[in-house]
Order: structure tokens, then sequence, then C-alpha cells
């Protein structure tokens, strides 16, 4: 998997001038005062993509969701953030007390982006707000969305990137060989109001848009049970977990299986010194609540202990090896576009200040298929340094 909170926050095209637009019109939009629009202005970066001039807030600000975005005079919402539960039967019941039911989808393991049509082009934004180019260059191969935006232009669909051949987070699914797209929500450009489940889904469906699967509708108070049967399914097949939503769309909920954590985990530590501490405890935490809720007994609870283990320190234990070999550690990915996407694409992971190894670099059936790495200095300096006897001082 790829770093698991996001696509990158930086952009090689960011620019000192932004789009203004009318700002007493973003504040309107935004449903805040001038002032606090003003206090706003600091946070927001400006970039510009293909010489569209935009701004975006790339994290939590003043009641702002996250990855919101002001462009040629229209408003992106970013996505709300969902919460998490570490106990279904009481976190359940609490998340939706004023709801008697609840649908449950599956939670996919790639990366967010939201698309709007802005000036008659279709935009992807990453879930921090920036233009993703890549996405927006793929998306026509992936989904047809022309009936949609005609109909409805002023949606903000909503959708995972999943597949093994993406830049930043690749996951096998069945039946996806490349990349592809599976929208799980639908919700008005500027406002951020979801469609109810039932809503949304009938009408992807009408559009050809695919979807993430929809497990069952169920009682907010046998909610739990369900709930834990589905994750064991999922757990057996390596899935990620899942999203619980009132029927109005509102209210949100993930959960997810134990292989996710450990998962997350190895990943996190193949590269220690940059994802490895961040991760940990609250994933950790996941596993001490989901053992002691199911009733695990001591050698099931040992078993998943071996597991937590086994994923964090052998993952730290190959990454040292690397160093110690003189290798390179880094992420590994496979993309598979046009030429000039690909190009798009290492023109912008190397304006962030990355450095981008080519391994393997071809074409089949028409497109540039390349295997790079993105290398990562801190994990692979820190354990250099410590290897060459840094004296750690605690």
């Amino acid at each position: 998997m790829g770093p698991p909170d996001d696509t990158p926050d930086t952009d090689a095209e960011a620019e000192s001038t932004s789009d203004r637009g009318d700002d007493t019109s973003y504040h309107r939009q935004l449903g805040i005062g001038e002032a606090a629009f003003d206090g706003l202005q600091p946070h927001f970066q400006q970039r510009n993509y293909e010489g569209l001039e935009y701004r975006h807030v790339p994290d939590y600000r003043r009641g702002v969701e996250r990855g919101t975005v002001l462009i040629d005079g229209e408003m992106v919402r970013g996505f709300p953030k969902v919460p998490g539960t570490l106990v279904l039967e009481t976190g359940i019941p609490t998340q939706f007390d004023e709801h008697e039911r609840i649908a449950v989808e599956e939670k996919l393991n790639g990366y967010n982006v939201r698309v709007a049509r802005i000036d008659g082009k279709q935009l992807a934004f990453s879930r921090s707000g920036m233009v993703c180019p890549f996405t927006t260059r793929v998306l026509t191969r992936l989904v047809d969305l022309d009936d949609l935006f005609e109909e409805h232009p002023n949606t903000l669909v909503c959708g995972e990137v999943i597949g093994p051949e993406n830049p930043y987070t690749a996951h096998d699914y069945p039946g996806v060989d490349s990349i592809a797209f599976r929208a799980f929500d639908w919700r008005d450009r500027e406002s951020g109001e979801p469609l109810p489940v039932q809503e949304r889904r009938e009408r992807y469906e009408a559009l050809g848009v695919p979807q993430t699967p929809l497990f069952e509708v169920v009682n907010v108070g046998s909610a739990a049970a369900s709930v834990q049967e589905i994750i064991r399914e999922l757990d057996a097949e390596d899935r990620e977990g899942v999203i619980l939503k009132s029927l109005d769309g509102n209210t949100l909920l993930k959960y997810t299986t134990s292989s996710s954590t450990n998962s997350d985990l190895a990943y996190a530590f193949s590269l220690p010194f940059d994802y490895g501490q961040a991760f940990m405890f609250r994933r950790l935490l996941r596993e001490g609540f989901q053992t002691v809720e199911w009733g695990e007994d001591d050698e099931v609870a040992r078993e998943r202990a071996h597991e937590v283990g086994e994923s964090i320190l052998c993952s730290m234990r190959e990454a040292i090896q690397t160093v110690e070999d003189g290798d390179a550690l880094g992420e590994r990915h496979t993309v598979r576009a046009s030429d000039k996407t690909i190009d798009v694409l290492f023109e912008h992971l190397r304006g962030q200040g990355l450095t981008i190894d080519i391994e393997d670099d071809s074409h089949e059936d028409g497109d540039r298929v390349v295997t790079f790495c993105k290398r990562t200095p801190s994990s692979n300096d820190t354990i250099r340094n410590y290897l060459d006897g840094h004296v750690v001082r605690e």
C-alpha cells in the first residue's frame, strides 16, 4: 500500500499569485463571515494547474473541510472527516443515536478523489484539495461522467481509485488488473450536502458509474453483530473494512479489519522513520479493542499479537538490512498510462522534491508502463546514521 492518509500535499505548480475571484462570494458560499474568511486566508495554499489558478485548504480550519477549493469563482467542498470506532457494540449506537437504520458499504483500499466539472473540464482533486494531474488525465479511461455532469453540473463525485497500478496506494482487487474508479458518495459541489444512500446508488447505477459494494441495510440495534460478521469475511480476504452511513448520507463511521491494520503497520515500518512512529499507536489500539470485543481466547489473542509483531519487526528488519547492504528504501509503484500522462506525473512528483528512480520503462498495448521508486530520505539517512554508530540519547 502507499501513504494511507492522502495523495501528496505539495505541488510543483504552486504559484505566488492566487485566484482571488470574488472573495465576498466565496465567504458567502462557505457560510462564514468576512472576518472569519480573512482569518482563513493565510491557511490557503495557492496553485496553478495548466493555467487555472486556485486555492485550497490542506487541513481542517475554522469549520472548513480539509481539501476545500476556491477555483475560477467556484467552490469545491472538501470531504468531511470520517470518525472511526474501536468498539462496535457501543460506538454504532452512539454515532447513530438519531437513526433507526444504517447502510453498510465497503471501505476500499485506494486513494480518495473528488471529481468536479469546472469551466467545462473534469478535474480530480486529492483529499487535501490539489488537482491531481495523473488522476485528472486518466479519469476518462476509468469512468464516463459526461452524462452525469450534463444532467447534474453541480455534482461532486466522490470516489476511490483502486488497483495495483497507481502512483499512490496500490492494492490488489479481483477483476482490477491496472486501476479502476469506484464511487462512494454524491455531494453538492458547493454545499457539500450528500444524496441519501438509496438515491445515490440508484443514480450511479442508472448512469453506469461503478460503486463501492453495499453489504446491507440494517437496524442500528443489531448492526454490531452484522458488521462483525462482515469484517471477519473481509479480513479473510485481506480487504480494508466498512463505512457505515445513515440513510440520509449525513452521518458516517468507519471500522477496519485486522489484516488492514497489519498491512498498514508493515508498510509503515518498511519506512520506519517516515511513517512508523505516527502510525503505530492508533493501529495498535484497534487491535487491542477488537480482540477484547470479539471475546478472543488466549490462543487466538497470541496469534493476533504474533501477526502484529511480525508486521512491525520483520518489515523494519528488512528495511535496516536493505540500507546496510547499500540499497535505497522507497515506495515502489507501477503505473500505466500515455507517455504524456507519465511525464506529467513525474514532473509533479519531482516538483515536490521527491527523488524518482525509474526501475523499468516499457510500452505495452499502446501504453507506457513504468515501475519506479520514490526515495524516502528520512528513513534512509536515519538508518544509515545509526548503522554508522550515531548514539541514541533517550
